[in-house]
């Protein structure tokens, strides 16, 4: 007989490491698998110096929240342990985020977050403890395919949904992760939070760069990276020198404020030259990309993408951003890789970034995998 959380067992019976980060979402979802009868376990990440942090509002995995965990832990009446992943976090998360920034690309450090520490170091912890899942509150839910095996789907509430920063799940880790809050909305959530009668049931939600205590991520790169910041030139999209920056640590594509540049028309950063130090400003237009080429690709629909590609391309639907809607696109095999068509283009198509593959423009989407964006452009293919 299988349990509310598709596992085989009664709820008494099953063990379930829940990821406490200290705030409402990870905190309801252990005292809702609490009050379901699961044999619960706690576990939050110190992740970084926390010194900071602690007191600054939106942090998350820092002195505070670790505080907070544990508050939870008691007043549910379930063990909780705290786990020393700081070097961890240190060479997958916060080194790779100074690398990728030096280079002139804009990463999503949540997502290696997810990929290489919370969904692959803490997913062993789990197992090791004897647990049958790991559980975490991320608004994103799972389904059983009629093979047995789970697909990722999009959250119930669009507008909280993290599916984005989840495209890095492997199908085996799906396999062993719930997300017990991915049909619920924020709202609700924070309901329940009240009614068990947990301290942060208001708490203020963390930011996306949770290592970052003062919001000022060029900090951690400059300290990281001397000479990150080193200055260099403003370029338009012919070469001719129109102004001076403080290094390209301070720019991303789309940008416009910063330039310090007076021109007839708006000037928009459109390309970052880290090997020769350049920014590289045009007109808006300059900055719609239609096609994408990927590294380090995850496939988690239907079959081998390789053999699904044989054919030719496949449509598919794809975010370049968190914030933005699913685009249609078409997913092919190239001699380098994969690319993505995009079928009316994108805005501000920046490398480091995700690119998101989806089945679906609307509702409950299924996630089918995705890849970082390594090039774009706006009409020849990909470099």
């Amino acid at each position: 007989m299988r349990n509310n959380l598709d596992l085989e067992g009664r709820p008494e019976d099953t063990r379930i490491v829940v990821a406490m980060s200290g705030g409402v979402d990870s905190s309801v979802t252990a005292a809702l698998l609490k009050s379901q009868g699961y044999d619960v376990v706690g576990i939050t990440l110190q992740l970084y110096d926390h010194g900071a942090a602690t007191h600054r509002k939106g942090a998350c995995c820092a002195g505070r929240d670790i505080h907070d965990a544990r508050n939870v832990a008691e007043r549910i009446g379930i063990p909780h342990y705290v786990l020393d992943y700081e070097s961890r976090f240190r060479e997958s998360v916060i080194d790779n985020f100074a690398d990728s920034y030096a280079l002139g690309e804009t990463p999503v450090p949540c997502i290696e977050c997810n990929r290489s520490v919370k969904f692959r170091d803490l997913l062993s912890t789990a197992r090791e403890l004897g647990a049958q899942a790991l559980a975490t509150g991320h608004y994103v839910a799972s389904r059983r395919l009629g093979d047995g095996s789970r697909a990722l789907v999009c959250a119930a509430d669009s507008d909280r949904d993290q599916s984005y920063f989840l495209f890095a799940t492997t199908r085996e880790q799906l396999d062993y992760l719930r997300f017990p809050l991915g049909d619920m909305t924020k709202p609700q959530a924070r309901e329940l939070a009240r009614r068990f009668g947990l301290e942060v049931a208001d708490k203020q939600d963390s930011q996306d760069i949770c290592f970052v205590p003062t919001g000022r991520y060029t900090d951690v790169i400059e300290r990281l990276k001397p000479g990150a910041a080193a200055a260099g030139d403003v370029v338009d999209m012919d070469g001719k020198v129109l102004g001076r920056h403080d290094g390209i640590i301070h720019f991303t594509i789309g940008q416009r404020r910063g330039l310090k540049i007076a021109g007839a028309a708006p000037l928009y950063v459109v390309a970052l030259d880290a090997d020769r130090r350049r920014v590289v400003v045009g007109p808006r237009e300059a900055l719609t990309m239609r096609r994408i080429a990927l590294r380090d690709v995850n496939w988690i629909g239907e079959g081998a993408l390789d053999r699904l590609l044989e054919n030719g391309r496949i449509e598919v639907f794809v975010k370049v951003r968190s914030t933005r809607p699913p685009r249609a696109a078409f997913l092919s095999a190239t001699a380098s890789g994969y690319e993505i068509e995009l079928v009316d283009g994108e805005d501000g198509v920046s490398p480091g970034q995700a690119c998101v593959f989806y089945d679906s423009a609307e509702g409950q989407a299924r996630v089918l995998g995705g890849g970082f964006i390594r090039a774009a452009a706006a009409t020849a293919r990909a470099a």
